[in-house]
């Protein structure tokens, strides 16, 4: 059986260069069954919206990995808090904002509590030393609050196109790492 990835973008979408993007084309080049949602209005999004379309997907999609970035990782810890969802065997949380985020924009996702539980047998956490939406001290009171493991970038930025991640060769490798156990 195939295992299904579930790509969700954050604030502003990921499309072309951003990693993700590349990502799922990649997949998709090796005939992987993924699936790269585009949430509704992602430069104002709404919560309510984006855990609908979220929920949609998950039931239909049925998805064995799930790669979040940004603001998709509050997203996804929204839905741990409120939603059964299936387990999924892998989950990758990169570059989430803080949960305490006070751009005017997002105000209805913040601020936010850790989940008790992240609905994966699996969970990997990256973040980056200077990325500009969460504190390394944040991110490793994070990792320590949901006991799971951290790859931390050295001046990565928020690990979008504008700091140089359009082609990510290293999460291709753990992906396909993945996908092959």
């Amino acid at each position: 059986m195939t295992k299904k990835v579930l790509l969700l973008h954050g604030w502003g979408g990921s499309d072309f260069p951003h990693w993700q993007s590349w990502l799922a084309g990649e997949i998709a080049k090796d005939y992987g069954c993924v699936n790269f949602l585009r949430f509704s209005d992602f430069d104002a999004p709404k919560l309510d919206v984006w855990m609908d379309e979220l929920k949609i997907t998950l039931e239909d999609f049925k998805p064995d990995i799930v790669i979040c970035h940004s603001l998709a990782n509050t997203l996804w810890f929204h839905l741990c808090q409120t939603q059964q969802v299936k387990t999924l065997q892998k989950l990758y949380l990169v570059a989430p904002p803080s949960l305490q985020c006070e751009i005017k924009e997002l105000s209805e996702f913040f601020p936010l509590s850790v989940p008790s539980t992240l609905n994966a047998v699996d969970t990997l956490l990256v973040v980056s030393t200077d990325d500009p939406y969460m504190e390394m001290s944040e991110a490793q009171e994070l990792r320590q609050k949901l006991n799971i493991n951290m790859k931390i970038l050295e001046n990565a930025g928020h690990i979008n196109a504008q700091s140089g991640y359009g082609e990510w060769k290293w999460m291709l490798q753990e992906l396909k790492r993945e996908l092959n156990s």
